[in-house]
């Protein structure tokens, strides 16, 4: 079939939470020009992903049509957006576009990669639209938790497109751009095909709060405080690490920003023009000199990131501050779905130590920076479309999401990651399906889900492991007996003697039974070695560990 067709497909983003990477096409089947819109980053657990820095989608469909991908389009500066827009580069090597404050955190990004400054290109917003091959790509400015946030619209051979991004509506965000109704109006004026919409919060049944509403309760926390205040949010929060900046002036107190991520969002915020007003920062060392009850420190790892300043401090301390019991530690955030357990956990150690845990379940100290559900109908309504594909959530979420949107007469499909929908003729259909993996950023290399580095680290994690080492000597005779090294298991087993004594002797006493044919084959030698590890370990412990046999030959 030769006519050409509008796809929509995301790879990440679409039942989960994080790692938002969308593509959108248009040609005949198989030849369609491509656009990518953002390219984000999800974190790591220690049950799924033990020692992984951060995981993006697997983009090896993208690298493989390289040569048809006209641009990417970033909508805004949050890491589930952005974060792995360096990391993936040199893959797609193709224009990257974005407005001034999210330009600035992703022209970071590419330069710790190496990337050419040339790659990214820095665009006004709405009316202003980017030329893309068949399409044309406007940045509407949209109210989120995120200075310079914007909606997309993607104007295309088939109609136009509304890709929400991330997105709440107030009107009055302190940092960033209002919800602007009128704007949006304009925008859906000529007709809109379909539009790709933000799902997080279509759960929450009342009407979204302001961020400006913050002022008064963070005000008013800060002021009545004993000791110190710590108080920990999204790094990218700009106008939340504002609000309680200026109600920590108000309090009397100095403000100390502890975390790299922090430090270079309200840098990069002030250099941009997005910042005003914020309050001068003292050290952590020109902290150390003031009295407690005149500190607050803005803290990273809100999320209960091992690494991060918050629970560097729960563990201990972090640059030479600890807390003491008095002190006051504020969550003015959200748990994501996943890391409730760390978040926890650092509750717990801040408890240990004595202070007041702040963790805002009513929203007196946290506004969400997406949409809730009646904020999602006006949405709908104000865009028009007869198509609703909900995205940026997990699976129950985008359910639900179409569930709102039909209800209010619009048809609505649940796509999820690796659904290629052709969205050209009157009814959209599944038109193909994707491998839509992971890829890990381990250390400083990226891997694929598949190639095994993880699948055996969590093997060795929950099995323990055994190194057998045997030598042969220039006779193909053992020399010597079989040496064992055992990690991450218990000593003795269930004969009372050491593991590694019983594991040695029973495998030398094996390998002694075995004819010059056996020693010379390794790979049979290996497995038999292997079986038998398996096998007495079970015997005595339970557990049936990974192993590596080295065999040795002297020449």
């Amino acid at each position: 079939m030769s006519a050409e067709r509008l796809i929509y497909l995301p790879l990440g983003g679409a039942g989960e939470i994080g790692m938002n990477t969308y593509v959108y096409g248009w040609g005949k089947r198989g030849e369609e020009r491509l656009i990518v819109v953002d390219l984000g980053v999800t974190f790591p657990d220690m049950d799924s992903s033990p020692g992984v820095d951060l995981i993006m989608a697997d983009i090896e469909w993208l690298a493989e049509r390289r040569d048809r991908i006209e641009a990417v389009f970033i909508t805004h500066a949050h890491e589930d957006h952005v974060g792995a827009a360096g990391l993936l580069w040199e893959k797609l090597r193709v224009p990257i576009h974005a407005r001034n404050f999210t330009a600035a955190i992703a022209q970071m990004k590419l330069d710790e990669r190496g990337a050419p400054s040339s790659a990214l290109n820095v665009v006004g917003k709405w009316p202003e639209m980017v030329e893309a091959g068949p399409f044309r790509v406007g940045f509407v400015p949209i109210s989120h938790s995120i200075p310079e946030s914007s909606g997309l619209v993607i104007d295309t051979p088939a109609g136009r497109i509304v890709h929400s991004a991330d997105f709440k509506i107030d009107r009055t965000p302190v940092v960033g751009e209002v919800f602007d109704s009128d704007l949006w109006a304009e925008v859906a004026r000529p007709g809109v095909r379909a539009l790709m919409c933000d799902s997080t919060n279509v759960f929450s049944a009342h009407e979204g709060r302001s961020e400006a509403s913050l002022a008064e309760p963070l005000a008013q926390l800060l002021k009545e405080a004993p000791g110190m205040v710590v108080a920990t949010t999204f790094a990218s929060n700009v106008a939340r690490l504002l609000t309680l900046a200026q109600a920590a002036r108000g309090a009397g107190r100095k403000v100390v920003l502890l975390g790299r991520a922090m430090r270079r969002m309200v840098e990069t915020a002030t250099a941009t023009g997005l910042l005003h007003d914020f309050p001068a920062v003292v050290s952590p060392e020109d902290a150390q000199e003031l009295p407690r009850r005149e500190l607050l420190i803005l803290s990273t790892g809100s999320q209960g990131e091992r690494r991060a300043a918050s629970a560097q401090l729960a563990q201990g301390s972090y640059l030479g501050i600890s807390l003491k019991e008095g002190d006051t530690f504020l969550f003015s955030s959200r748990i994501i779905p996943g890391n409730e357990r760390p978040v926890l956990k650092v509750m717990n150690q801040l408890s240990e130590k004595g202070l007041d845990v702040i963790y805002d379940e009513i929203g007196t100290y946290h506004v969400s920076g997406h949409a809730n559900r009646p904020d999602l109908e006006a949405f709908h309504d104000l865009i028009g479309a007869p198509l609703v594909i909900p995205m940026h959530g997990e699976h129950r979420h985008l359910r639900e999401h179409a569930r709102v949107a039909e209800a209010r007469g619009r048809k609505a499909m649940v796509v999820t990651n690796g659904m290629m929908l052709d969205l050209t003729g009157d009814r959209p259909k599944v038109v193909e399906y994707v491998d839509a993996g992971r890829t890990y950023l381990d250390g400083t290399v990226l891997v694929g889900a598949m190639d095994g580095v993880v699948r055996d680290r969590i093997r060795m994690a929950l099995n323990g492991h055994v190194t057998v080492s045997l030598i042969i000597d220039e006779n193909d005779q053992p020399l010597g007996d079989v040496w064992c090294e055992v990690e991450g298991l218990p000593g003795t087993g269930r004969s009372g003697d050491p593991l590694c004594e019983v594991l040695e002797a029973d495998l030398t006493k094996h390998v002694a039974r075995l004819g010059r044919r056996a020693l010379r084959d390794e790979d049979k030698l290996a497995k038999d070695l292997s079986r038998m590890v398996r096998q007495i370990a079970q015997n005595e412990i339970g557990k049936k560990p990974e192993v590596r046999v080295v065999v040795s030959h002297l020449d």
